[in-house]
């Protein structure tokens, strides 16, 4: 049995335990706060290793960032990870062997080892979070592309309304289809349609209704918030739409926070009757909140 320590690296924080070939916890998972400087950061993941070294026989990293196609250094992050994390050259963080992927990445392979697309040897996992993620799986193996980059597809551009994105593009899939792209839509509608004067909201500022207002309208039938999540909805639909025309999955599966709103049979009828592929399924991930974790080491597992 192959031992692997995983390490999930967050803006916010560190989650690691042990995982074995079958994708199995052996430890608890233990968390700490994500050093906001670098020397720091490195030191600290130095720490977890020689923690843990003696009983494993490899560490694999999920991170967010584009990771190169040696699967050694993160090529570029997102800007919550300290500067100069993209200098780190993971080999050396250890004298075992040390693998590193990008979380979706890592996502999407666990959810076909263990999760909702088992045995289904084309699929995509889609992460809604903040900004969205996504994996491929082509014909059983990880779509990594020429650089390791492959699979970015909250870049995507759609048929938008001009908005900018976090990368400063316009009208990228992200910045509509994300939890961020939900309080977009409701601070436009908001701000352009007479149907916020009916709303339990109406007397909040437009920039100040999150998220977690339009869910909760949801529940109580708030008809502002029905419209929003209805726009946002289809801004989902308009990106899977893409994506399933391109790949032909057999599945998709749709991971994050902003997934457990949907529903997955509704979605799937609105894709399936509009593209020129097969028909696909939608479901919700099985991998939990550690999918990153049990990929990274999973594929560590494959490539040592």
């Amino acid at each position: 049995m192959t031992k692997v320590l995983a390490i999930d690296v967050g803006g916010t924080k560190l989650s690691y335990a042990i995982i074995n070939d079958n994708g199995e916890f052996l430890s608890e998972v233990k968390k700490t706060s994500t050093p906001k400087n670098i020397e720091e950061l490195v030191q600290t993941f130095k720490n977890i290793i020689v923690e843990n070294e003696n009983d494993i026989d490899m560490t694999a990293f999920a991170t967010a960032g584009a990771v190169n196609i040696e699967n050694t250094k993160v090529d570029s992050s997102t800007p919550n990870l300290p500067k100069g994390y993209n200098d780190i050259d993971f080999s050396t963080l250890s004298k075992k062997p040390v693998f590193v992927e990008n979380d979706a990445n890592a996502a999407a392979w666990a959810e076909y080892k263990v999760g909702s697309a088992i045995g289904e040897d084309n699929n995509i996992t889609i992460t809604l979070g903040t900004g969205v993620g996504g994996g491929f799986i082509v014909g059983g193996r990880l779509l990594r592309g020429k650089s390791g980059r492959g699979g970015e597809v909250g870049s995507i551009k759609i048929n938008g309304r001009g908005r900018i994105c976090t990368c400063n593009r316009k009208d990228c899939w992200e910045s509509y289809a994300s939890g961020t792209g939900l309080k977009k839509t409701a601070e436009e509608v908001a701000i352009g349609d007479e149907i916020i004067k009916t709303s339990i909201y109406k007397d909040k500022k437009a920039q100040e209704i999150t998220t977690y207002d339009i869910i909760d309208g949801l529940k109580k039938g708030d008809e502002y918030s029905k419209k929003v999540f209805n726009i946002w909805k289809q801004d989902l639909i308009t990106g899977l739409l893409n994506i399933t025309n391109i790949f032909d999955p057999e599945t998709i599966v749709i991971s994050g926070g902003m997934g457990e709103f949907i529903d997955t049979d509704e979605i799937a009828n609105a894709v399936n009757n509009e593209i020129v592929v097969a028909p696909v399924k939608i479901k919700l991930a099985k991998a939990g909140n550690y999918a990153g974790m049990i990929g990274a080491a999973l594929l560590a597992c494959q490539k040592y």
